[in-house]
C-alpha cells in the first residue's frame, strides 16, 4: 500500500492509504508516544468517505484526543452542557431518545437516579465517571465501576438521629452495601448505551462495555400485610388526622390497586359507583393498562367490602380524587392531592404509631390481599380477575405461600390417600 500526499486543509493525525484494489482507505492514527503515556483514546479505521473521515476527525477525534493531551475534557466540543463522546453525552442522548421519553415518569426519575451515581462517581485522578470519553470504557473499566457502586460508606446516626463521634473524636463511619441500587445502575448505563448507539452509531462504538457484567442479586421479598395490621394502621390513620391515608390503605389491600393510582388517578365520579352503574367501583391500574370492574354486592345484594364502602359512602367529598389530604393547604386555602413523596413520611409515622414494623410498606398492603385471595383458596384466574394481573407468574410474586396453605395441600393430600386406601380395601 501506498500512502497519499495530504491536501489543505487535512486532519491531524488521520492518514490515507491506497489499497490493492486502488480504493483509498483512511484511518485515525493515534501516536506512539501517546499511547506510551496512557492515552486509551483507540486508533479506528475511518471508511473511504473522505469528507466523512475528516468530519469525524475534526468532531470527535481529535477534540477528545487534544482534550487529553491537555490534562482535561474541558477543550472537547460541547453539545449542549456535555462534551461530545463523553460517557455524560451518551446519557443526554439517550435521554433525548423515545425510548426513555415514553417511560413513565416514576421509571424515568429511578434511571435518572442510577445514571447520575454513575455520572458522579469519583476516579482515583479526582475526574468523575462522567467526564470520560465513551471509547476508553472498557468492559474492565465498568467491571470495576460496578464493585466499587456495590458499598457505600456512610456515616452512623443513634435512635435519636444524632451523629456517633468515636473515642477519636471523628464522626463513626460504615460500610453499606447497596448491590439492588449497584444492579440497577449498570443495566440502565446497558440500555442507555445501546439505544443510544442506535442514534450515533458513527461516534458511540458497537461494543458496550456494560454487557456481560455478572449481575447476582436475588431481591428481597415485599413482606404482606396482614389483615389484623391493617385495621391497626386504619385506626392510628384516623387518630393521627390523617383519614384519607386509612382509606387508601383499605383500597390498596381489598382492592389491590397501587398506590400511584389510588393517590394520583381514583376519583368519585369516574370510579366509585358510577352513575351508569352504581353497584361496582372501577379500578384501575395504569402499569398494566387494565380495568378491574370491581362488584360491591352478591348476587343476594350483600356487601362485598362492607368495612371499605361504609368508609367511603359516609367520607367527605374534598375534590375530584378520593383520596386528598385531610387538612385544607395553608397558603392555598383548599385541599389538595397527596404527593408521592410526602404521603410516603405520613404512612411511615403511621406505621409507626401503630406499632407495625418498618419492613411493612405501603405495596405490602396489596401483597397482603393477595394473599389473603390465595389463603381463601381462591383459583389463579379468580386472584388475576380480582388484581388486574395479567399472568400466572405475576400472580405468584404477589401472593405468598404461607402456612395455612401448605396445611389445606397437605390436608388435601392426605384425604386422597386415605381414600385410595378404602377405595383398595
Amino acid at each position: 500500500m501506498t500512502r497519499l500526499h495530504k491536501p489543505a486543509g487535512w486532519p491531524k493525525l488521520m492518514v490515507a492509504k491506497r489499497l490493492k484494489s486502488g480504493a483509498t482507505a483512511y484511518y485515525w492514527d493515534i501516536p506512539t508516544w501517546a499511547k506510551k503515556k496512557g492515552c486509551t483514546i483507540e486508533s479506528e479505521p475511518l471508511g473511504s468517505d473522505y469528507g466523512r473521515a475528516k468530519q469525524r476527525c475534526d468532531d470527535i477525534l481529535n477534540p477528545q484526543f487534544d482534550a487529553w493531551h491537555a490534562g482535561t475534557s474541558g477543550n472537547i466540543i460541547l453539545s449542549g452542557r456535555h462534551a461530545v463522546g463523553s460517557f455524560d453525552w451518551l446519557v443526554s442522548v439517550y435521554k433525548s431518545l423515545p425510548k426513555y421519553t415514553r417511560r413513565p415518569e416514576k421509571t424515568r426519575k429511578s434511571y435518572d437516579n442510577a445514571l447520575r451515581l454513575v455520572s458522579q462517581h469519583k476516579l482515583k485522578d479526582g475526574r468523575l465517571f462522567g467526564s470520560l470519553l465513551i471509547t476508553s470504557i472498557k468492559p474492565a473499566t465498568a467491571d470495576i465501576l460496578f464493585d466499587k457502586l456495590r458499598t457505600v460508606e456512610e456515616s452512623v446516626f443513634d435512635s435519636e438521629g444524632k451523629l456517633v463521634i468515636g473515642n477519636n473524636g471523628f464522626p463513626v463511619r460504615r460500610i453499606r452495601e447497596r448491590t439492588r441500587t449497584a444492579v440497577l445502575a449498570i443495566v440502565c448505563c446497558r440500555t442507555a448505551w445501546n439505544c443510544a448507539r442506535r442514534a450515533k452509531p458513527e461516534i458511540i462504538p458497537a461494543s458496550n462495555p456494560f454487557a456481560g457484567i455478572e449481575l447476582q442479586y436475588k431481591a428481597k421479598p415485599t413482606r404482606p400485610v396482614t389483615h389484623a395490621e391493617l385495621l391497626c394502621f386504619v385506626k392510628a390513620a384516623d387518630q393521627a388526622g390523617d383519614a384519607s391515608i386509612g382509606t387508601a390503605a383499605m383500597i390498596a389491600f381489598y382492592w389491590l390497586q397501587r398506590e400511584t393510582d389510588i393517590i394520583g388517578r381514583l376519583s368519585w365520579v369516574q370510579h366509585y359507583r358510577p352513575s351508569e352503574n352504581p353497584n361496582i367501583a372501577r379500578i384501575y391500574h395504569h402499569k398494566t393498562h387494565e380495568l378491574v370492574e370491581m362488584p360491591l354486592y352478591d348476587v343476594d345484594g350483600t356487601a362485598l367490602w362492607p368495612e371499605l364502602m361504609e368508609r367511603l359512602d359516609s367520607a367527605p367529598r374534598r375534590g375530584t380524587l378520593i383520596v386528598m389530604r385531610d387538612k385544607p393547604d395553608r397558603k392555598r386555602k383548599s385541599y389538595l392531592p397527596w404527593k408521592e413523596d410526602y404521603f410516603r413520611h405520613r404512612v411511615a409515622v403511621i406505621r409507626a404509631a401503630a406499632g407495625i414494623d418498618p419492613e411493612a410498606k405501603f405495596m405490602g398492603l396489596r401483597h397482603g390481599g393477595n394473599t389473603e385471595g390465595a389463603d381463601a383458596g381462591l383459583s389463579d384466574a379468580q386472584l388475576r380477575a380480582l388484581s388486574g394481573h395479567k399472568t400466572a407468574s405475576m400472580t405468584v410474586l404477589y401472593a405468598k405461600q404461607t402456612m395455612k396453605q401448605r396445611r389445606e395441600g397437605a390436608r388435601k393430600r392426605l384425604a386422597q390417600r386415605t381414600k385410595a386406601a378404602d377405595l383398595s380395601e
